[in-house]
């Protein structure tokens, strides 16, 4: 920990640089080193790996990794104020720490980071679930990394992980679970962060699946679950009416009700009717 040990706290580095946490940018910075490199940890052995980091800030989790024994991180930061925190911790691990000042929706980390790679990220609140759904929905399967460790609003954890039933079900769920393993792995209150949120946070940990649960068409599946939640509390002989003109018989044919809504129908059931359109 002599390198870590090195640098500045991050309240001195934040008074030092002016960073003031930005609302527009979603930004709440995570200041106990302690939490941030538990957090590092939920991802697993970091040696001997890449890690893409978005949204760093001052650079508590940043510190984290690197700490933890990350062969390498990328951070991506669209604020450049956070660029000179970061460049500091880049001196204290030479060679280690790479920072793109942009858009983590126009990155691709490929360019910078060699395989197995692992995301772990104290994700801003506005891209948040965008950033995920992307990281789950690539061109080709498996994607670029082995597994996800973000922290979300509470919230979005819980729909990340919801079972079916439940009211927190849905497109997030079905997405995730498909194609990895996800658990919840920590909480952390409004007050753990500056400024505090007004919701509770948790971390989740996603760990690829080589191949997804069940066999079905990604695009085909994405718009059979995207039609049935877009109208959750209609029938689904209703709600998927605009996916297939028999979608009564096609519904029965894959062992779902057609009178149950989209909330009660697990993914193998969805998987299989996905299969059942995609062959015609």
């Amino acid at each position: 920990m002599a390198t870590i040990d090195s640098l500045p706290s991050l309240s001195e580095v934040i008074k030092t640089h002016g960073l003031a946490a930005k609302k527009s940018l979603g930004q709440n910075f995570l200041l106990d080193l302690n939490l941030t490199a538990k957090i590092a940890r939920q991802a697993g052995d970091l040696t001997g790996c890449d890690v893409l980091e978005v949204g760093p800030g001052p650079g508590g989790l940043t510190r984290g990794l690197l700490a933890e024994g990350a062969r390498r991180v990328l951070a991506v930061e669209k604020d450049s104020r956070c660029l000179p925190a970061l460049e500091e911790i880049a001196a204290a691990y030479p060679g280690q720490l790479s920072v793109i000042n942009g858009d983590a929706l126009e990155v691709n980390p490929l360019t910078a980071l060699t395989p197995p790679i692992r995301v772990v990220a104290n994700l801003p609140y506005n891209v948040g679930t965008e950033l995920l759904v992307r990281w789950l929905t690539p061109k080709d399967w498996p994607p670029f990394w082995d597994s996800l460790t973000l922290m979300f609003q509470r919230e979005v954890a819980n729909r990340i992980v919801a079972e079916p039933g439940s009211k927190a079900y849905g497109r997030l769920a079905i997405l995730a679970q498909w194609r990895c393993e996800a658990r919840i792995v920590m909480s952390l209150p409004p007050e753990a962060f500056s400024p505090p949120p007004k919701v509770h946070s948790a971390v989740v940990h996603l760990q690829k699946r080589d191949k997804p649960l069940f066999e079905a068409d990604p695009k085909v599946l994405s718009r059979v679950v995207a039609a049935g939640f877009n109208q959750r509390r209609k029938m689904l002989r209703a709600s998927l009416k605009s996916v297939a003109p028999d979608i009564e018989d096609r519904l029965i044919a894959s062992g779902i009700k057609p009178t149950e809504r989209a909330e009660q129908v697990s993914i193998e059931q969805f998987c299989a009717l996905a299969r059942n359109i995609a062959a015609g």
